[in-house]
């Protein structure tokens, strides 16, 4: 049993970059281009599955409305919460708190933003969401609209990195990758960018 999903991450945001995990910001006109751009001759999709997260659940109402797919919410995938450092920036961090995020970036699992919420307690989250979609939704094709954090988690996964790389993996507002995944048995079918802006 597996379930092809297409990861999606959602666009720009109002407020930019830095550590926004929980916070729920709106897209931009852009961050809504980059979505649609990404999307485009891509599927068919039997449903779409989204974090309740503004950024990406706005977007996912407007295609499952669009293209007549059910569509349903998903808490477990959404952001790693960054506890105190939310809303800040890399460089806002850089001006006392620089030794605590050379760790963090250098070791995420061995470190947690003060008040942030532990790698291992997200990564166990991410994946009991992944089990329940893959469990739900067997042999469909699912677009899932996520976050930078869940999808460098579930590529690098795929992909057999060690912990210590999970920063390393790229992923850009409004890119989508493609994986065909079983619990626990989660491999890498198809890598693509899509973001022209």
């Amino acid at each position: 049993m597996s379930v092809h999903l297409d990861l999606l991450r959602h666009g720009e945001t109002e407020f930019g970059g830095g550590f926004r995990g929980r916070l729920d910001d709106e897209l931009t006109a852009i961050g809504w281009q980059q979505m649609r751009a990404a999307i485009v001759d891509r599927g068919p999709w039997d449903r779409v599955v989204s974090s309740p997260l503004r950024r990406c659940a706005a977007f996912a109402t407007e295609l499952a409305g669009q293209q007549q797919l059910p569509m349903r919410l998903e808490p477990d995938l959404r952001e790693l919460d960054f506890g105190d450092w939310e809303g800040c920036s890399a460089a806002d961090l850089m001006v006392d708190q620089s030794e605590a995020l050379g760790r963090f970036w250098s070791d995420p699992y061995g470190f947690t933003p003060p008040g942030g919420e532990p790698l291992l307690a997200f990564e166990a989250r991410v994946l009991q969401g992944l089990e329940r979609l893959t469990d739900s939704c067997p042999d469909e094709r699912v677009l899932l609209i996520t976050h930078g954090g869940v999808m460098r988690l579930l590529l690098a996964h795929a992909r057999g990195l060690p912990r210590e790389q999970l920063l390393q993996v790229e992923v850009g507002h409004g890119d989508l990758f493609g994986l065909r995944t079983g619990f626990n048995d989660a491999t890498l079918w198809l890598e693509e960018r899509c973001s022209p802006f």
